[in-house]
């Protein structure tokens, strides 16, 4: 039994390598996605340590080169869900007594394997599956991952160390427990970081999980579980369960064990999820913690004073890094009348520059959209703009699914500031602009706070510090994490918090103390050491 108070490494951001040309970073991830495409794999279930194929299998495919085959994965099905579940609540009752310096040291080791021998697998798993450049891969899949799991363990030790104070007599405390059933983590495509925090932030706490990753994502999904395996984490701690929606979330949720849902993803089945516990509550033996982030509909707003040239880079940044498909990506934009020809000039010669294509050319700036759905819905807008006499393109506006699914840097530029690419989540390379009339700024900050139910992500520019003070005010609501002359994307662990209100989430903020605080059941604990042995007080010995 330890008998000493443990502190664990202050965590500082992992630095981002450069990928540049002659780099031993780059030479190693070209071989490494060269290694990876030259074969197939087939990936299983893993529950309580087993792996499970179930025959229920689906492709595994590059979005920017579609008829690429990376391998197969085996969906869940109702009976390998409640398999799951049962393996999650056996496995807790030792994790969640585990001493915490060990539970920790699991994620400390996988940071360093992540830093270090992992590196170049997860960039390169996360840039053939998810078409992403070697630097947005090299923010998501390498350093932030390793920013959540080296921070969450440090926020831990902070919150546990937080501690009432205690009266002449007494000794309070509080104990920072495990949820008593298990939690349900439903990941996102597009951020390969989110994946691999969704169950372990809740596990390093004591919980025990079921992970179900997007079904476009599952390839880099399934090497965080073997990097997981590799780092130490007992069987069944984190179950890894692949399927779809209803295949494998109406089981988990309608579960009477469901302790809590940490989730990423559309606004639309954040609210089908919730529904679904609400009418389930009287049958479930807790009062699920239900955190999610989901849409956005994030913003640039430019005031007369902006500074353009950084306004064009930010916008060009925010809104088409990762093909737009970024719950944080610029989406929509409002520019008053005295800029807009300048903004317009340099922002459209600087579009043709940017270039689309296999990411495993790292000049290219955009690969391909996640997949054929998603391709479709992002186009249908585009269509939807062409047709109307309140849109004009200013670029882009074509796409190709040949090879694969390619849609070009699109600018739409609209007369009606409630148009239907200003207002709808379209999580594409889709931005929508509307110029404002100078004098009409508090009108204008007005439709940017209502015309959209999300409250995300937003940015306002300006070189003028009242305008700034006085535009942030007017949006205060309208964003979770808010910036300033910079573009609306990019959150980093331990600097910016991440998330949003309104219907954008619960806004618990990834990557902070806040979210690590939802995991925990509380107890508080007092001791009296010379308690009272008469039940009168003195105020009753007089009438």
């Amino acid at each position: 039994m330890s008998n000493a108070y443990f502190k664990v490494p202050i965590p500082v951001n992992e630095p981002i390598k450069s990928y540049k040309p002659g780099s031993p970073e780059k030479e190693e991830l070209k071989a490494k996605m060269l290694e990876l495409k030259s074969k197939q794999i087939e990936v299983p279930l893993i529950i309580g340590g087993k792996e499970i194929r179930t025959g229920n299998t689906a492709e595994m495919i590059i979005p920017h080169n579609k008829k690429h085959v990376l391998g197969v994965y085996h969906k869940a099905g109702k009976e390998e869900v409640e398999e799951a579940i049962e393996s999650a609540l056996e496995a807790r009752k030792e994790w969640s007594e585990m001493p915490w310096e060990h539970r920790v040291s699991i994620f400390l080791k996988a940071a360093e394997l992540l830093s270090g021998p992992w590196r170049s697998t997860i960039n390169a798993t996360t840039m053939l599956n998810q078409s992403k450049t070697a630097f947005q891969s090299e923010i998501d899949a390498a350093c932030e991952l390793i920013d959540f799991w080296n921070f969450n363990v440090y926020y831990m030790t902070q919150l546990m160390s937080d501690q009432p104070i205690s009266t002449k007599g007494v000794w309070n405390r509080l104990e920072y427990r495990a949820l008593e059933g298990f939690v349900f983590a439903v990941s996102p495509f597009n951020f390969t970081s989110i994946g691999g925090n969704l169950g372990t932030a809740p596990a390093m706490v004591g919980n025990v999980a079921l992970w179900k990753p997007a079904s476009s994502a599952v390839y880099s999904a399934y090497h965080i579980m073997l990097l997981l395996k590799e780092a130490g984490l007992p069987d069944g701690v984190i179950n890894f369960v692949p399927g779809s929606g209803s295949q494998v979330g109406n089981p988990a949720m309608t579960s009477k064990h469901l302790a809590g849902v940490h989730f990423t993803g559309s606004t639309s089945v954040f609210q089908n999820m919730w529904k679904t516990i609400a009418e389930n509550l009287s049958e479930s033996n807790y009062y699920p913690r239900i955190v999610g982030e989901t849409g956005g509909k994030d913003f640039i707003f430019a005031h007369p004073t902006a500074d353009v040239d950084a306004l064009v880079s930010a916008t060009i940044r925010g809104a088409f890094e990762y093909q737009g498909q970024k719950c944080s990506a610029a989406s929509r934009m409002y520019i008053p009348k005295s800029i807009w020809s300048e903004f317009k000039e340099k922002y459209v010669a600087e579009v043709k520059d940017v270039k689309m294509g296999d990411v495993e050319d790292f000049t290219n700036f955009m690969g391909a959209v996640i997949d054929q759905g998603a391709y479709e819905t992002i186009t249908e807008y585009i269509k939807y703009a062409d047709e109307s006499d309140e849109a004009e393109f200013i670029t882009g506006g074509k796409y190709n699914d040949s090879e694969g699914f390619f849609i070009e840097p699109t600018t739409i530029v609209t007369t009606n500031p409630n148009f239907k690419t200003m207002v709808e989540e379209i999580f594409g390379p889709v931005m929508t602009i509307f110029v404002y009339e100078d004098e009409k700024l508090d009108e204008t900050l007005e439709s940017c706070d209502t015309a959209s139910a999300y409250a995300l992500t937003g940015a306002i520019f300006a070189q003028d510090r009242k305008a700034l003070v006085y535009m942030a005010d007017r949006l205060k609501n309208s964003a979770g994490n808010f910036y300033f002359n910079d573009k609306p994307t990019g959150a980093v662990v331990g600097q910016q918090p991440f998330g949003g209100g309104r219907a954008s989430g619960t806004n618990d903020k990834a990557g902070s103390a806040m979210n690590l605080l939802r995991w925990m059941s509380v107890r508080t604990m007092k001791e009296t050491f010379d308690p009272p042995k008469n039940w009168r007080y003195p105020f009753m010995d007089e009438k």
